[in-house]
């Protein structure tokens, strides 16, 4: 059967040659970093080199700003709970965020109301596009941390947060800006050098490199209290002893991604655009979600009126195309999409809502595939809808 993988933003294949980079540090140089003696010392060098990558993948400072985690939920709650604990007093007890966050960022704020801070939460247009001005509106001198994602990860909608930091310091200098950017690595360009980001994640299963590995840029002279405590790893700010393979893996990928940043700009744009416009031309019930001015390359997000989504994806997965309805991290959820919800997305096409996202990886014949077959699906299904005169009046119907 052939396959079609359309699910990347839920997670990428490893590149061979990151998994080649990989290779000597799960055989012959296997010693742990933190020892002294002659083969641990390659395995350290070795990150340092991994951490130079990366740093210069975000246009960050230098190597020195780049802590290795697990992944990028770590580093969301390292950067979020450390902030809180290292500046927050009775009075200094206010926290932003959006609505449209990673449940990684929306549970910890959730936790940290339950602990008695106080979060606003901003909305977004039926564009999906942040209120960015009532963001603004809502800083005061007792708001400690300013939370928000660079790329959506449903609709793939790009937020301006270079501009929002910069303006957030203006109101308060001391409020702490941290910007999840698993979505953005990888598919937009990306300089935190002269930003006034105090914190940015990434995880390197979003762009070609293994799941269990990410990283967490600080920006310097940031203080915040370490989420994992024990040795002195990562300059003491992150305990436990350090995945070499993996971290070697990160840094290569890193340098891939910024080497194919202009074919992910460029032809995973038109893929994606080739995609999204079969689909669309195809199909009177296909509505688009995904309407951001700004939006990543890769990702599409459209919603099918009357047909549930969970149908739709058991039904293309035994056509082998790999979709998804949202955040694989909510993929046990039957409510729907949250994002999607504060978009105000009809609930004629909410439960109906399939997201794409491709790669540097997805071909033309694969697309081809996905567009000969998506709608076949849809009409199928529209035969057992319950919603027949709504489906007629579409043309869906005889």
């Amino acid at each position: 059967m052939k396959e079609v993988y359309l699910d990347n933003n839920a997670t990428t294949k490893v590149d061979e040659k990151v998994l080649e980079k990989m290779l000597p540090y799960l055989k012959e140089n296997y010693a742990n970093p933190s020892s002294m003696y002659n083969t641990a010392r390659i395995s350290a060098k070795a990150i340092e080199k991994a951490r130079e990558q990366v740093a210069d993948f975000l246009g960050a400072d230098d190597k020195e700003t780049i802590i290795f985690t697990s992944c990028a939920t770590e580093g969301a709650n390292t950067a979020i709970k450390g902030v809180v604990e290292q500046f927050s007093t009775p009075e200094n007890n206010h926290i932003i965020t959006s609505q449209v966050e990673h449940p990684c960022v929306l549970s910890t704020y959730e936790y940290l109301e339950k602990k008695g801070m106080r979060a606003t939460y901003i909305g977004v247009n039926e564009n999906g596009e942040l209120n960015i001005d009532n963001l603004l509106s809502k800083v005061t001198p007792q708001t400690i941390l300013v939370s928000i994602m660079h790329a959506n990860n449903e609709t793939g909608a790009i937020y301006p947060v270079y501009d929002i930091a910069r303006e957030v310091k203006k109101i308060n200098s001391n409020t702490k800006v941290f910007v999840d950017g698993v979505q953005a690595a990888g598919k937009i360009n990306i300089n935190l050098k002269d930003s006034d980001i105090d914190f940015y994640s990434i995880s390197g299963h979003k762009f070609h490199a293994p799941k269990g590995v990410g990283a967490l840029y600080v920006k310097k002279g940031n203080l915040f209290q370490p989420f994992m405590l024990g040795g002195h790893q990562e300059h003491s700010l992150r305990a436990g002893t350090q995945n070499t393979p993996y971290i070697v893996g990160l840094g290569e990928a890193a340098r891939l991604a910024k080497e194919s940043l202009n074919y992910e700009l460029t032809e995973v744009k038109r893929l994606r655009d080739k995609l999204e416009n079969g689909i669309l031309k195809a199909l009177n019930n296909a509505k688009l979600n995904s309407k951001s001015k700004e939006r990543v390359p890769n990702t599409t997000n459209i919603g099918f009126e009357y047909i549930e989504g969970e149908l739709i994806l058991l039904y293309l997965n035994d056509l082998g195309i790999y979709a998804s309805s949202g955040s694989a991290c909510t993929s046990g959820s039957l409510d729907p999409s949250h994002v999607l919800r504060a978009q105000k997305v009809p609930f004629t096409s909410l439960h109906g809502s399939i997201r794409f996202s491709l790669s540097r990886f997805t071909t033309d014949d694969e697309i081809d595939f996905a567009i000969e077959n998506v709608p076949k699906v849809i009409k199928k299904l529209a035969e057992i809808s319950p919603f027949q005169d709504e489906l007629k009046g579409l043309g869906l119907l005889n």
